[in-house]
């Protein structure tokens, strides 16, 4: 025979996670969270976000120093619009490669911390390297082409399909926003800080 008690502190401690999962879950569709909830498709910003992108892909067919990863993790409308530069490139017999495109979190995370290792501060990483709260890999919105040749074709073109080079300092650098269509790229910033 069960006793009372221990039923009673049974449902009580149930009934203290039911009700704690779903503030958890009120406070999420809230943005009460510290993430900026927006809907993308069906899902959260926040959660969008921690989809890690490929760590690698096959070698690139016109440059083996790089690697052409998958463009899995990015918003489906970003995928859309990287597949129509792809038939642009291809129709002019151009081959991109995606050396860098999604990254979770995590995945920028580490990308900073060897930026620091490498440029020997954290002022001169954030002149190459994001940090996850800011970069548009972790948005799913970014990609680096190579070789170099293929982004500066798409510098030239990219524009008239939504995509564009943000950074002077990274010439393999894009972005994708649709209102770039039709307004025109904005004007680039000297590096990722914007100095």
């Amino acid at each position: 025979m069960v006793s009372t008690t221990s039923t009673s502190s049974r449902r009580t401690a149930i009934s203290v996670l039911v009700a704690l999962g779903l503030v958890g879950i009120a406070m999420v569709a809230l943005g009460a969270t510290g993430f900026a909830v927006k809907q993308v498709n069906g899902q959260p910003l926040a959660i969008l976000e921690e989809v890690p992108g490929p760590d690698t892909g096959p070698t690139c067919a016109v440059d083996k120093r790089y690697v052409d990863e998958a463009t899995s993790g990015m918003r489906p409308d970003v995928v859309e619009a990287w597949k129509a530069l792809l038939a642009k490139a291809k129709a002019q017999n151009v081959t991109l490669c995606v050396n860098d495109g999604k990254r979770s979190r995590a995945q920028q995370q580490q990308e900073f911390d060897k930026a620091v290792q490498r440029f020997g501060s954290v002022e001169q990483a954030k002149k190459w390297a994001l940090q996850p709260e800011t970069s548009m890999h972790v948005k799913g919105i970014a990609v680096d082409i190579q070789p170099l040749n293929s982004a500066t074709w798409v510098d030239k073109n990219g524009g008239a399909l939504g995509w564009c080079r943000r950074y002077d300092n990274e010439k393999w650098h894009f972005e994708y926003d649709p209102a770039w269509i039709a307004g025109g790229c904005p004007a680039l910033l000297p590096s990722a800080t914007g100095n």
